[in-house]
C-alpha cells in the first residue's frame, strides 16, 4: 500500500448533492469512497425528517455532514455548484412536485441528475412499491433459490437488491458525467431500482458460470439434487467445504487426491456434464472428506489444484487472517445520528455508537479508496475533458464514444465489465487465444446464449500473449487504448506483460482494472476463486439457508457477486478516466469480489456488534403460496398504514388463504393497486413477457449467425433524455476481427498479417475453425 499522501482520489473535486435517505444512499457511499464530495441535503417538503436514521443509512453516511437548504436561493446556489444530483422522490407525490426535477434540469442543463425510484417514472407501474423480497421476486432470483416443495428462500442481506442496483446507478452517473465534461450537456437519468437489481444481482438473461453445463440461467430452476452436484458442499469433521471440479485438470487433481480409485478411472469423467450428474462420484467425495477438517481439506485441495473452500460463518470470515490482513473494516463512531435498525421499532440507540464499517471496496494505485483514507484537501472541480474532448465521436447518443478498451476478461466478471463499456459506446477489443479460451465460449465454432449476452458490442483479435511477439503486438494496441480489463489470478497479467506496472511505461495514460476473487494481496490471493467458493469463504453461503435447515445451503444457482463486481470495476475505471482529464496520467484499480460481497452485509455486521435484538414481525411478511404449481407471491406489510390497505383487499382472511385463491400475478396486482408492496415470484421465462419489462424495453431478441437459436438479451442500460439504446454489435467468434484490427490498429499490411498468422502469433477465426475437436 502507498502512503496516504501519495494517493489522489479519482473523483476528487466532483460535487454531489444527495437527497436519498434509505438504502439507495449506497450510491453516494460508492462515489464518496472514490473521492467525490457528497453533501446529503435536507430539503423542506422533499426529504426533511426528524425520524431516526436506519443503521444501513448511517453506515453509508459516515463521514458526511447533512446540509439544510434554508431557502430557494440557497438551494439554487447549491445546484449551480454541483456536478451530480441524486434524488428519490416518490413518483406523483407532493415531494416530487415540490422538488420539480424537470425545472432543475431546465435551469441547470449541465447537471447530471440521477432520479431513483422503485419502478421508474415513465411507466404505469411508477406508483408501485418495492421491498427487498419484492425485488428478489420480480427479478426472478427467488425462482432459483431454495428447495423444491418449500417456499423460495430470500438471499442474505436485508437490502441486497438495492446495494447491487446502487453500483449500476453509480456507473451510469459517472459515465454521463465524463461525457458532460466534453460536451457540456448534463442529463436526467430515470433509474429503476428493479431494473438495476435485475441486471446486476442474478440476471436471468445475462452471463452464467461455467458449471451451468450448457443450461442457460434462464432455463434453470430450483432443483436440489442438481444444485448439490453443480457446486457440491461436502460435510466434513468440523463443518462443510465446497469443491469445484469444472475443468479436466481440476478433475485429474481430484482423482489423484482420492487415490486414483478404479471406479472413476473411466475417461468419461473428464466430461464436465458426466461429473455434474454423477451421484456416485459425489458420494465417494463425501466419504473421503468425512474424517478431515475444513483446514486440512483446503490445504490438500489447493495442493492438488482442486478449488476448495471452507464454508465459513460470517464471524469466522471476518476473523480470518486474510480479511484481517487486507484491512477491509475499520471501527467508526457514527456521530450525531439517532440509530435505529430499519426493521426495529423500540430498540433505539443513542449517539456515538461505534461499529465496524468497510474501508472501501476498490484499491486505487495500491491504496484502499475510502473517505477514511482520502487526503483532506480535494482537487479543483472538474470543468472539461480535454483528452476525450479531442476524440472523434460517432454521435450515436452513447456517453463513452471515442474510448478504446482492451478486454482480457474471462467468464462472468470479465465479460460483463467489457460489455458495459461496449453497450455505452466504447470500442471494446477482446484479446484472446484458443490455447486458453474464455470458459464461457464452450464450442469455439458457435456462440452460446451466455456468450452472446456477455460479449456483444466487442471485436475479437487472436493474439498469443505467452510469447514475446504476441506481447509486443498487444503493447502496440495499448499505445492507443484508454482502458485494459483483466480478471486473472494475481500474477498472471504480469506474466503476460499486461499489468499496470508494465503498461504505464508504454502509455502513461492507460487505466488498468484487475478483478480477482480475494484481491491482489493477502493469504488467499492465489486461491482459485470461482463465485461459489468466494461465497463460501466470505460467510454468504452459510447465511443462504433456511433457519430450520442450516446445513441445506441454497446458493448454487446464482452468479452473485460476479455481475455487481463487474460494475464496481467499471466504476473504478470511469473514475480513473475522469482523474486522467485532471492529471494526464492513468492508474490502476483492483477489485476483490469477496470484499464487494462482505460489504453488502455491513449493516448485519454492525447490528451483531451492537447486539441489536432479533426483529419481531408485527405484520404479515414473507412468501405466500399462490394458485398454480410452484407459484408464490412476496408480500411486505411495513407498517399500520400498509396493514389497513391490505385489509381493504383481503378482508379478515389469513393472507396465505387469500393468496392461495389467486394467481401470483393477480394477487400482486390487487395488492399493489392498494399500495401494498407485493411481487409475483417470476420464473426466468416469465420476465421478458411481463408488462413492466416490455414497457421499459428491457429485452430484445437477436438471431446470431453462429448461434443455435434466437437469443433474448438485455436491451436498455441507461434510460435518460440523451442516451440511446445499446448498439446491435453481436458477440464475435474467437479471432473474427483479427485481420481487420491488425490492419486498423496495428497498421499491418496483408503480407505481414499472413506471416504472423502462419507463425501462430496472431490467430484468425479460420484457424480456430480448422482445429480438431
Amino acid at each position: 500500500m502507498q502512503h496516504q499522501n501519495d494517493y489522489d482520489p479519482p473523483l476528487s473535486g466532483v460535487r454531489v448533492l444527495d437527497l436519498t435517505t434509505g438504502p439507495m444512499t449506497a450510491v453516494g457511499r460508492l462515489l464518496a469512497d472514490l473521492g467525490a464530495h457528497i453533501s446529503p441535503v435536507a430539503l423542506q417538503g422533499v426529504n426533511a425528517s426528524d425520524d431516526p436514521v436506519p443503521l444501513d443509512t448511517a453506515i453509508n453516511r459516515h463521514g458526511m455532514s447533512t446540509v439544510t437548504a434554508h431557502d430557494p436561493g440557497h438551494w439554487a446556489g447549491m445546484l449551480a455548484g454541483a456536478d451530480i444530483l441524486i434524488e428519490e422522490t416518490a413518483p406523483d407525490s407532493a415531494a416530487e412536485a415540490a422538488l420539480d426535477v424537470r425545472g432543475i434540469r431546465t435551469a441547470n442543463p449541465a447537471l447530471v441528475i440521477l432520479s431513483v425510484s422503485d419502478f421508474g417514472r415513465d411507466t404505469r407501474f411508477r406508483n408501485w412499491q418495492a421491498t427487498t423480497p419484492v425485488l428478489h421476486a420480480l427479478t426472478s432470483q427467488l425462482s432459483r433459490s431454495g428447495i423444491p416443495g418449500r417456499e423460495p428462500l430470500v438471499p442474505p442481506g436485508r437490502n441486497l437488491p438495492y446495494q447491487v442496483a446502487a453500483a449500476q446507478a453509480a456507473v451510469f452517473a459517472v459515465s454521463v458525467l465524463l461525457d458532460r465534461l466534453r460536451t457540456g450537456e448534463g442529463d436526467l437519468i430515470d433509474f429503476s431500482v428493479l431494473e438495476g437489481a435485475m441486471q446486476t444481482l442474478d440476471p436471468p438473461y445475462g452471463t452464467a458460470g461455467t458449471a451451468s453445463a450448457g443450461v442457460a440461467l434462464s432455463a434453470q430452476k430450483r432443483n436440489w439434487a442438481a444444485e448439490q452436484l453443480r457446486y457440491p458442499i461436502i460435510a466434513c469433521r468440523d463443518g462443510h467445504v465446497r469443491i469445484c471440479l469444472l475443468s479436466k485438470r481440476q478433475w485429474q487433481g481430484m482423482f489423484e487426491w482420492l487415490g486414483r480409485p478404479a471406479e472413476f478411472a473411466d475417461p468419461k469423467y473428464d466430461s464436465l456434464r458426466e461429473r455434474l450428474t454423477s451421484v456416485e462420484l459425489l458420494g465417494a467425495i463425501g466419504r473421503f472428506c468425512a474424517d478431515k477438517t475444513r483446514a486440512e481439506l483446503e490445504e490438500q485441495g489447493q495442493r492438488h489444484r482442486v478449488p476448495t473452500a471452507a464454508v465459513l460463518s460470517l464471524a469466522e470470515a471476518l476473523r480470518s487472517e486474510h480479511v484481517t490482513e487486507r484491512g477491509l473494516f475499520r471501527n467508526v463512531e457514527l456521530r450525531d445520528v439517532e440509530l435505529r435498525d430499519v426493521e426495529l421499532r423500540d430498540a433505539e440507540l443513542g449517539t456515538g455508537a461505534t461499529v465496524p464499517v468497510p474501508v472501501g471496496v476498490v484499491e486505487i494505485d495500491g491504496h484502499r479508496a475510502s473517505t477514511l483514507t482520502c487526503p483532506a484537501t480535494p482537487a479543483a472541480r472538474p470543468v472539461r475533458a480535454s483528452i476525450l474532448g479531442a476524440r472523434t465521436r460517432r454521435d450515436e447518443g452513447l456517453p463513452l464514444e471515442g474510448l478504446r478498451v482492451l478486454d482480457l476478461g474471462v467468464i462472468v466478471v470479465g465479460s460483463d465489465t467489457g460489455r458495459l463499456f461496449g453497450d455505452l459506446g466504447a470500442d471494446v477489443v477482446k484479446i484472446e487465444n484458443s490455447a486458453f479460451p474464455d470458459g464461457l465460449r464452450g464450442n469455439l465454432a458457435s456462440i452460446s446464449h451466455t456468450y452472446a449476452a456477455g460479449h456483444r458490442n466487442k471485436r475479437s483479435i487472436g493474439i498469443d500473449l505467452r510469447i514475446a511477439e504476441g506481447q509486443a503486438l498487444a503493447h502496440r494496441l495499448v499505445e492507443s487504448a484508454d482502458v485494459v480489463l483483466t480478471n486473472f489470478k494475481p500474477g498472471v497479467a504480469a506474466a503476460l506483460g499486461m499489468d499496470h506496472a508494465t503498461l504505464r511505461r508504454i502509455n502513461p495514460g492507460i487505466v488498468v482494472v484487475d478483478s480477482s476473487a480475494f484481491g491482489p494481496t493477502g493469504p488467499w490471493a492465489d486461491r482459485l476463486g470461482y463465485g461459489p467458493l468466494v461465497r463460501a469463504a466470505a460467510g454468504f453461503t452459510d447465511r443462504w439457508a433456511y433457519p430450520v435447515s442450516r446445513d441445506a445451503f441454497c446458493d448454487a444457482v446464482t452468479v452473485y457477486p460476479d455481475h455487481v463486481a463487474a460494475r464496481i470495476g467499471a466504476l473504478a475505471a470511469l473514475a480513473l478516466l475522469l482523474r486522467r482529464e485532471r492529471t494526464g496520467t492513468g492508474g490502476a484499480a483492483s477489485v476483490a469480489q469477496s470484499e464487494v460481497m462482505i460489504s453488502h452485509l455491513a449493516a448485519e455486521i454492525a447490528a451483531d456488534v451492537l447486539d441489536l435484538p432479533e426483529h419481531r414481525h408485527e405484520h404479515p411478511w414473507g412468501l405466500f403460496p399462490a394458485k398454480g404449481d410452484d407459484a408464490w407471491v412476496a408480500v411486505t406489510v411495513r407498517d399500520d398504514a400498509d396493514d389497513r390497505a391490505l385489509r381493504t383487499v383481503i378482508g379478515d382472511r389469513p393472507l396465505a388463504q387469500w393468496t392461495a385463491d389467486h394467481s401470483a400475478g393477480g394477487a400482486m396486482d390487487l395488492l399493489q393497486s392498494a399500495g401494498v408492496p407485493a411481487g409475483a415470484v417470476l420464473h426466468a421465462a416469465d420476465v421478458p413477457h411481463w408488462a413492466y419489462y416490455i414497457e421499459r424495453r428491457a429485452f430484445r431478441e437477436e438471431l446470431h449467425p453462429h448461434g443455435r437459436e434466437p437469443y433474448i438479451l438485455e436491451n436498455v442500460q441507461i434510460r435518460s433524455e440523451r442516451i440511446a439504446d445499446p448498439p446491435l454489435g453481436q458477440a464475435p467468434l474467437l479471432g473474427e476481427q483479427t485481420r481487420e484490427l491488425a490492419a486498423e490498429l496495428l497498421g499491418l499490411g496483408a503480407a505481414e498479417i499472413d506471416e504472423l498468422v502462419a507463425a501462430g502469433v496472431l490467430e484468425t477465426v479460420a484457424q480456430v475453425a480448422a482445429q480438431p475437436r
